[in-house]
């Protein structure tokens, strides 16, 4: 996007929300980005889907980068689309790492649901009103977030579910032959 249509978005949202303050990022692969506060960000995305002039209704993707030690620590990033005009956004929130929280995305686009969850579990940046907030990839026990930075890579942990089957060799020959008279229709048929 131009840097005229770039100031005319920043116009339609400002309009919407009065004092809103939108930051133009750095891209490197051309995709309008902005950067807007966290109190800010419910209102801007509203606008964004809501607004005719700008018809974000796609929420293409949802997810986090990790920047420590820098602070703020957390980049959400939410990437829309305008189908009617044509458009991609990149839309940019920073977090704290002593509250790493946002308002939930869902009531503007459901797909936000399970974005949100991947984000939580992955990096704990928590969702305000999310309606199922439980983690997705990881176990429900799992400590910590593994997208973290400092999160700890060398990890030594019993395994919590089942161990491994373990047969002898016959038994897995036996096996083996067992299925493939399964699978193998009978000769001469």
């Amino acid at each position: 996007m131009d840097p005229e249509k770039f100031v005319a978005l920043v116009a339609s949202l400002q309009e919407t929300v009065p004092g809103a303050q939108i930051e133009r990022a750095p891209s490197v692969d051309r995709q309008t980005t902005m950067y807007v506060s966290r109190d800010e960000a419910p209102a801007i995305l509203r606008a964004l889907r809501d607004r005719p002039d700008l018809a974000f209704s796609f929420l293409a993707e949802l997810t986090a980068v990790d920047v420590w030690p820098k602070e703020p620590r957390f980049e959400l990033i939410y990437v829309l689309v305008s189908f009617a005009h044509r458009l991609r956004v990149r839309v940019k929130v920073r977090l704290q790492s002593t509250d790493p929280h946002i308002a939930t995305a869902c009531p503007l686009w459901p797909a936000a649901n399970w974005l949100e969850r991947e984000v939580w579990d992955l990096f704990g940046i928590a969702f305000d009103g999310h309606p199922d907030p439980r983690r997705l990839l990881m176990p429900e026990d799992w400590d910590g977030f593994p997208l973290r930075k400092d999160y700890p890579v060398q990890i030594r942990m019993k395994p919590r579910s089942d161990e491994a089957l373990q047969v002898t060799a016959e038994e897995f020959r036996a096996n083996v032959m067992k299925d493939r008279l399964t699978r193998e229709p009978p000769r001469g048929h």
